[in-house]
């Protein structure tokens, strides 16, 4: 599973928008989006998106309430 399929399972996971997390981690919509669509994040990247969904990075996620990892 690459990095914006899980990026993507995270934000229906925690209701979340590219929009609403893009403004959490301080960048554009568009931006994100294009990301996503390239499958291109710094590991910076994913510790933003991490901690702006709650969760703790480790080549993946791990949701800090439950421990499933995704």
């Amino acid at each position: 599973m690459g990095m914006s399929l899980k990026v993507r399972t995270l934000l229906l996971m925690r209701k979340t928008t590219i929009k609403e997390l893009a403004e959490k981690v301080g960048t554009t919509g568009s931006n994100l989006g294009n990301k996503l669509r390239r499958d291109n994040f710094t590991e910076k990247e994913l510790l933003q998106i991490a901690e702006a969904l709650n969760c703790d990075y480790r080549a993946g996620f791990k949701l800090r309430e439950t421990g499933e990892e995704v």
